[in-house]
C-alpha cells in the first residue's frame, strides 16, 4: 500500500477537497476562517498550501462566518456546503450559536475548532476552559448537544475513520446537519503517514428514500377518503427538488397548498393552488382551510410551533394528519400517519397510485380576497406618516423582478414577509425562521449570494438585528459579492415591544428611546455602512425607497438603503394565535384580562384535539 506522508492538518485539507457533491463539484466549497493560536500553525498553513484547491475566506465573526456557510447550504438546496474553523475559546463558542441554527433547520456546515493539548503538557493553555471534575472537558463540548456528529481528534490516524462519517453526515437526507470535529491543536501538526488511496476523489449523491409499500397504501387511503386535505410544504420539498413535483401532485388532484417559513416558494405565488403561508403568521387563505381539513399533509416540515398555530389551527376533530419525511423524528409527531421516504418520491408515487383522484378544490374567493388584503397592506402610504413594515416589503417588491433573492431571519420581518411577499420563482424566499436568529440577515445574504451570483439578493433586516451582527457587510465588499441591504429602523426591538403589549405588558426595555438610556439614541445607519465600504443612503418615505432601490440595482458593489418605520404597525390581516404563556398573577387589569383570553385560547386548542 502506497502512503504519503502529511500532517493530520494538511491530510484533512487534502481529503475535503477531494469531496464531490452531486453535480461532480466540491461539495464543500471552501472554507471561513478566523485564525487564532489553536488552529493558525498548522490547519492554517494547510489552508494556505491547498490555495484553490479548497479557498479560504476570511470573515469578521465566527458567528456570522457561520451563518454565511448555512445560508449557502440552504440556497445550495443541499448539495453544497462550507466549513468553518476558529481558533480555541471563544472563537470556538461564537460558532455554537450557528450550529444550533443548522442543527434546527437540518442544513449541512462543518465546523472545525481548534482545542487544547492532546498531550496536556503545557494544559492550563490561554482560552482553555478547565474542568474541576472532569480532564477531558473543553469548551467544544459545548458543540455536542448542536452537532449532528461530534468528534474529538487526538491522534492523526483518527481521521481515516472521523472525515468519512463527517460527510456521510452532512450528505444524508435524514442524518443532515451540523458536524463538528475538534481539532487539538498540537495533533494538527503531527505527522503519519495516510493511505494514498483516502485522498481518492468521490462522488456523494443525494440517496433517495423510496416509500414503504405498507405505509404507501395506507396513505394513499388517507387521501382517497379525505374530503378536504391541505398539503403544508415545508423546506425538505426544496431539498429534496421535489418543487415540480408537487406543482404537479396539487394540480393532479386539485389538492391546495399552504406553505411554511422554509417551504414557501415552493410554488410560484400566483399559481391557483397556493394558498400561501400557513399558521402564526399565515395567510387567511390557508388557515381557513386548514381550520376546516380533514386531512393535513405535511411534506418536508417539522411541525413549528408557527405551522400549526401551537397546534390549535387545526380545528377539524375527525382530522387526521399524514406527515410525509426522510426522518422517523419528524414523521411520527403528533401521532402523524408516517411516509417515511424523499419527498420527491413520495409524492411521485402517491400520484401514480392515486391517478385520477380529486379532492375538492378550495374557492378561488378565498385566495382573491387574501391578495387584496395583501395589496391593501402593502401599498404606499398616504401622507408623511412613518410606513410600517408591510410598507416598505411592497416598495421593495415593486422594484425587483421575479428571479430576485429576499433574505431575513428575526423581529417583525419574517411574519411580514411570510404573509406578504410574493416570490415569482422557486427559491425566491430565503428567510431563517427554525431558530430565528439575530444578526443572521446579511451574513446569510452574503452566503446566498455566494451561492446564487446571478440573482439578486436582497436582504431586510430590522435596526435590532443589525446592530447585533453587520460585519459582514464589509465582508460582501471586499469579496466583491455584491447584496442589497435594506434596513428597517424603528429604533428597537419592535416585534417584541408589540408581543410585551399583547401579553398585557408595558412597553418596557424593547424601544430604545424607552429604556434606561441616559442619551437618546442617535445610530447613523447609513454613515456605518459606509464606512465599511458599502454605497448608503438613507430615505424618508416609500417613494423614495422606490428610487433608492433602482439606484441599488444599477449599482456594481454592496449598496445599503435605511428608512425609518413605525414600531406599532403590523399587518392586522391573516394569522393566528400563538402559544405565548400570560402571566397567572399580575397588578395590571391589561395582564389579567390577557390572561383570561389566554385560558380560552387554551380551552379552544384543548377541545379540538
Amino acid at each position: 500500500m502506497k502512503t504519503i506522508r502529511l500532517t493530520m492538518a494538511q491530510a484533512m485539507v487534502r481529503y475535503l477537497a477531494a469531496q464531490r457533491g452531486p453535480d461532480g463539484t466540491r461539495f464543500l466549497s471552501g472554507v471561513w476562517a478566523i485564525f487564532g493560536h489553536g488552529n493558525v500553525a498548522a490547519l492554517g498553513e494547510a489552508l494556505q498550501q491547498a490555495g484553490d484547491a479548497l479557498p479560504t475566506w476570511r470573515g469578521h465573526n465566527e458567528q456570522t462566518m457561520a451563518h454565511a456557510a448555512i445560508a449557502y447550504a440552504k440556497a445550495s438546496r443541499r448539495q453544497h456546503a462550507m466549513a468553518v474553523t476558529s481558533s480555541i475559546g471563544p472563537g470556538a463558542t461564537n460558532m455554537v450559536t450557528a450550529a444550533a441554527l443548522a442543527h434546527v433547520n437540518r442544513l449541512p456546515v462543518l465546523f472545525l475548532p481548534g482545542d487544547v493539548f492532546a498531550n496536556r503538557r503545557p494544559d492550563p493553555v490561554l482560552q482553555q476552559i478547565e474542568d474541576f471534575a472532569d480532564g477531558t472537558i473543553s469548551a467544544n463540548d459545548a458543540f455536542r448537544p448542536v452537532s449532528r456528529y461530534f468528534d474529538r481528534i487526538t491522534r492523526p490516524e483518527q481521521l481515516l475513520n472521523a472525515l468519512p462519517r463527517a460527510m456521510s453526515v452532512m450528505t444524508d437526507p435524514a442524518e443532515c446537519g451540523p458536524v463538528t470535529l475538534a481539532l487539538c491543536q498540537d495533533v494538527q501538526a503531527e505527522a503519519f503517514d495516510w493511505p494514498e488511496t483516502f485522498f481518492a476523489p468521490r462522488q456523494w449523491h443525494q440517496r433517495r428514500l423510496r416509500p414503504d409499500m405498507r405505509e404507501l397504501a395506507e396513505a394513499v387511503d388517507l387521501i382517497r377518503h379525505a374530503e378536504r386535505p391541505l398539503i403544508i410544504a415545508g423546506g425538505g420539498v426544496h431539498y429534496s427538488d421535489a418543487t415540480d413535483a408537487l406543482k404537479a401532485f396539487a394540480e393532479a388532484h386539485d389538492i391546495p397548498v399552504a406553505e411554511t417559513q422554509a417551504g414557501k416558494s415552493a410554488l410560484p405565488w400566483d399559481h391557483p393552488l397556493n394558498l400561501g403561508a400557513i399558521g402564526v403568521t399565515g395567510s387567511s387563505a390557508a388557515n381557513a382551510v386548514a381550520e376546516t381539513a380533514d386531512l393535513i399533509i405535511g411534506v418536508g416540515t417539522r411541525f413549528q410551533d408557527f405551522t400549526t398555530g401551537s397546534w390549535a389551527l387545526f380545528r377539524n376533530p375527525a382530522r387526521r394528519i399524514l406527515a410525509i419525511n426522510v426522518t422517523p423524528f419528524d414523521a411520527a409527531k403528533h401521532h402523524a400517519q408516517p411516509l417515511l421516504a424523499d419527498a420527491r418520491i413520495a409524492l411521485e408515487e402517491l400520484g401514480a397510485a392515486l391517478g385520477d383522484h380529486k379532492a375538492t378544490a378550495p374557492d378561488p374567493a378565498l385566495k382573491r380576497d387574501w391578495l387584496a388584503a395583501v395589496d391593501a397592506a402593502t401599498a404606499a402610504p398616504e401622507g408623511n406618516a412613518l410606513p410600517s413594515d408591510a410598507q416598505v416589503i411592497g416598495a421593495v417588491q415593486r422594484s425587483l423582478d421575479e428571479n430576485a433573492v429576499v433574505v431575513c431571519a428575526a423581529g417583525g420581518l419574517p411574519g411580514e414577509l411570510h404573509k406578504l411577499w410574493k416570490p415569482g420563482r422557486v427559491g425566491g424566499y430565503h428567510v431563517e425562521y427554525g431558530y430565528s436568529c439575530m444578526g443572521y440577515e446579511i451574513a446569510g445574504g452574503l452566503g446566498v449570494k455566494m451561492a446564487e451570483p446571478a440573482r439578486e439578493v436582497v436582504v431586510m433586516v430590522g435596526d435590532g438585528s443589525y446592530m447585533m451582527a453587520n460585519s459582514e457587510l464589509a465582508t460582501s465588499v471586499m469579496l466583491g459579492h455584491k447584496i442589497i441591504v435594506v434596513v428597517l429602523d424603528n429604533r428597537g426591538f419592535g416585534c417584541i415591544n408589540r408581543l410585551q403589549i399583547g401579553c398585557g405588558g408595558e412597553s418596557f426595555n424593547n424601544l430604545l428611546d424607552t429604556a434606561r438610556h441616559a442619551v437618546p439614541s442617535q445610530i447613523d445607519f447609513a454613515a456605518h455602512a459606509s464606512a465599511m465600504g458599502a454605497v448608503a443612503e438613507k430615505v424618508g418615505n416609500i417613494a423614495e425607497l422606490e428610487q433608492a432601490m433602482a439606484r441599488a440595482q444599477a449599482a456594481r458593489g454592496t449598496y445599503v438603503i435605511v428608512i425609518d418605520t413605525d414600531p406599532m404597525l403590523s399587518t392586522e390581516a391573516g394569522g393566528h394565535w400563538w402559544d405565548v404563556a400570560v402571566p397567572e398573577i399580575s397588578p395590571r387589569a391589561e395582564v389579567q384580562e390577557a390572561r383570561q383570553n389566554y385560558e380560552q385560547q387554551i380551552k379552544t386548542r384543548d377541545q379540538a384535539g
